[in-house]
């Protein structure tokens, strides 16, 4: 019992930066942002990395953690979960906090998850010991969705845990926007042009709407104000969009209102690949997505991430996943195996994404100055019986306990007399 509320306590860990200092020696270091350093250390202090290479000085009173015959990696970077917000696989509003309203409400810009997020969620430390440090958490089911979270993947409190927030709107111009509009694609396009030119008017004529004296738009006020943002390029549009012909649509949109984008799922985006690149828009790609799922996928391609970046195309790999997020190697790795390079596969998961959630200066690689989000593996964090050995989030070294591995160690070792089924 004693071991069971240390290791819930442990769960609960908050993360502040510690003002511990931490030398990771002897390990390869692979910082994401350069070669590997064979034989390296990571020094740690006050929850930053304060020094890395060889030969590098170790404090004085520094904790020594030996990681020779190891692989020293940056945290991973998951870029698309509703981690915090969906506690099982349900649609159950009770336990669903993704959307403010029903899905079918089309416009829901000003709806923010991060006071939705919950710090103790079961899938959080599931996500954590697999070697992912850093998610997206984002909203979902609707033309425009809401904003999403970047955070850290520990804390008691949203405050510990968050990065930035928010980190991007989030819209659709899939399957999921056509149900939401009812109505066909140009419909969609339609609505979202609407939605763009009433934000733009309501900006220019807030005095006039306060005093009622412009036209009925067709968002509200909140809606219009957080879609502000948006249209003065300081936060990205994030849009789902599978279709080649819906991508190029969305290029087309973001050029005419001159935005930032950003698009997450891209079935098909390996065939408007030099469309991307001249725009410079990077794409969220989930690897693991060869069959189908709808005509707006016949296009899928195990090789879409590689054909992305032979075209220049920034990526970030996804699992997709909440409840699976830990499968975001397995999918950078099957990118491998699909000819992507495995330094890009590797950046598609730590340096890319902070680059594409605009915290490169802190995130992303293992360099000075940059947050101390470090994971301790015992061979290459792509092949699949690879363990994580130790997890460090804001310097802060992370237990690698979860309810499953509570669980597990519990009922491992009952004596076979006393199992109930007994054969």
């Amino acid at each position: 019992m004693n071991r069971i509320l240390f290791c819930a306590a442990a769960l609960a860990l908050a993360a502040p930066a510690s003002a511990q200092t931490i030398a990771i020696e002897g390990g390869d270091v692979y910082t994401a942002d350069g070669t590997a350093i064979r034989g390296g250390t990571v020094v740690i202090q006050n929850g930053r990395i304060t020094a890395v290479g060889m030969g590098v000085a170790v404090p004085a009173g520094a904790v020594r953690v030996d990681a020779r015959g190891k692989w020293v990696t940056p945290g991973l970077i998951e870029s698309s979960t509703q981690l915090g917000l969906r506690e099982i696989e349900t649609n159950d509003a009770e336990i669903r906090d993704v959307a403010p309203r029903g899905d079918a409400d089309q416009v829901q810009a000003a709806f923010n998850v991060t006071e939705g997020i919950n710090p103790r969620a079961m899938v959080i430390p599931v996500t954590r010991i697999a070697g992912i440090t850093t998610a997206v958490t984002r909203p979902g089911g609707s033309l425009i969705s809401g904003q999403g979270a970047l955070i850290d993947l520990a804390g008691n409190r949203v405050e510990e845990m968050s990065i930035v927030s928010p980190v991007g709107m989030w819209a659709s111009m899939s399957e999921n926007a056509r149900g939401a509009v009812g109505g066909p694609r140009a419909a969609v396009s339609m609505r979202l042009r609407e939605v763009l030119e009433d934000a733009r008017a309501y900006q220019r004529n807030r005095q006039a709407f306060e005093r009622g004296e412009t036209r009925e738009y067709s968002a509200s006020r909140l809606d219009m104000e957080a879609l502000q943002p948006v249209l003065a390029g300081r936060q990205p549009l994030v849009l789902e969009a599978h279709r080649a012909s819906d991508i190029q649509l969305a290029l087309r949109i973001a050029r005419e209102y001159d935005l930032r984008l950003v698009i997450t799922g891209g079935t098909e985006a390996w065939m408007v690949a030099d469309d991307l690149a001249r725009a410079r828009v990077p794409v969220v790609v989930k690897v693991l997505n060869n069959l189908p799922q709808s005509f707006e996928s016949l296009g899928a391609t195990y090789e879409n991430a590689v054909r992305l970046r032979r075209a220049g195309v920034q990526i970030a790999i996804t699992s997709g996943e909440t409840f699976k997020a830990f499968n975001l190697r397995q999918e950078a790795g099957n990118a491998v195996a699909y000819g992507l390079p495995w330094a890009e596969a590797f950046r598609a998961v730590t340096l890319y994404p902070a680059q594409i959630w605009g915290v490169a200066d802190r995130y992303g690689s293992l360099e000075a100055g940059k947050v101390a989000n470090v994971v301790i593996w015992d061979g290459d964090p792509f092949e699949m019986l690879t363990s994580v050995n130790r997890v460090f989030i804001r310097g802060q070294e992370v237990p690698l306990v979860s309810r499953e591995t509570l669980l597990r160690d519990r009922y491992r070792t009952i004596d076979d007399a006393r199992r109930p089924y007994n054969n």
